[in-house]
């Protein structure tokens, strides 16, 4: 299994370095593989550029940046909806099943919308506050109505509505067209205007929270049997649920904040990725991050290509291959089964 665990991260790895320098050719502007090498290379100061500055600046500045974030933001929604499947009991669940999406939405809405913060917050930041206080909001209700796993799901479903239903009568009643149209279009998933900042934060935060989750491997492998066995194989059930919880909801605020609601990569890529590694985490995690970042590299090269010079909402493309593709898994479980 060690073998088999090195040989698909390795050719993930490989499919990911290979899509994105394919990826970054792909657009209006004619970029070859080795313009891409030598701009990445001379801003990395392994090399002198021949590139004139304008191919140069669509390479580095516009379109590597954007790739960079779609495979960051790919492999994080992957690893959290891994996670929460296995924490949760719940084949169904996904980053956004605890509302923080919609808070984000939320936040949002309101700093374009109803100018919340007086300018001084920025669209990605009032996204993050809005899925903190969502997250915040649904580990309160789950606590009051006793913490179970049933209870988590249903805080989560019961938050979502409710940020939702804000962020649709603020859009209604508050925003003019123009403004209505950006809003829904950044809602549905949108990686444009991708800047380095961006990806350096959302590639920070996955390197934690990455490196916590694949601590907590064999506790998620403990989760498998039901919380009730975890504790009698000494896991501290409650602590390690807020722990990792509280981590995939950090995770996917900051991805919602940068990209917005990008949903079905972690509701679809995890069972997928199972048919490979099996359930064992150690093995699952990093090669379902891998799958992520590949899957999104290539959904949002077609979301702004193949309606050019019109761009498809990324969500709406993962949208558009997740329900099939999930349909396809449930009838495979349902056949082994």
């Amino acid at each position: 299994m060690r073998t088999r665990l090195v040989l698909l991260s390795l050719g993930g790895l490989a499919a990911l370095l290979t899509s994105i320098a394919f990826a970054v050719t792909i657009g209006p502007a004619a970029i070859s593989t080795a313009d891409v090498w030598a701009a990445v290379a001379a801003h990395l100061g392994l090399g002198d550029s021949t590139l004139t500055p304008l191919r140069d600046g669509i390479v580095w500045d516009l379109r590597m940046p954007r790739t960079l974030l779609a495979a960051v933001c790919g492999a994080g929604l992957a690893v959290c909806g891994a996670v929460m499947q296995s924490l949760l009991r719940n084949p169904l669940a996904d980053p956004f099943v605890l509302g923080v999406s919609s808070g984000a939405s939320t936040g949002a809405v309101a700093v374009v919308v109803l100018g919340v913060g007086g300018g001084a917050i920025s669209l990605s930041a009032g996204a993050f506050l809005g899925a903190l206080l969502s997250f915040g909001l649904v580990l309160l209700l789950s606590h009051i109505l006793g913490g179970s796993t049933d209870r988590v799901v249903l805080s989560g479903v019961a938050a979502m509505q409710l940020f939702s239903a804000l962020t649709s009568f603020t859009v209604l009643t508050s925003a003019d067209a123009e403004t209505t149209r950006g809003v829904l279009f950044w809602l549905l998933g949108s990686l444009t205007g991708a800047d380095w900042g961006q990806v350096a934060l959302c590639a920070a935060v996955l390197a934690v929270a990455l490196a916590v989750c694949l601590g907590h491997a064999r506790t998620l492998d403990a989760f498998a049997f039901g919380a009730e066995a975890a504790a009698g194989l000494g896991v501290h059930v409650a602590r390690t649920r807020l722990v990792l919880l509280s981590v995939t909801a950090l995770l996917t605020a900051v991805l919602v904040s940068c990209a917005g609601a990008i949903g079905f990569v972690g509701l679809v890529l995890p069972h997928a990725t199972r048919a490979l590694t099996g359930s064992g985490h150690a093995r699952l995690l990093p090669v379902t991050a891998l799958t992520g970042a590949v899957f999104l590299v290539w959904v949002d090269t077609a979301a702004r290509t193949v309606l050019d010079p019109q761009e498809v909402p990324v969500g709406v493309v993962t949208s558009l291959i997740g329900v099939p593709a999930f349909v396809a898994v449930l009838y495979r479980g349902r056949s082994k089964a």
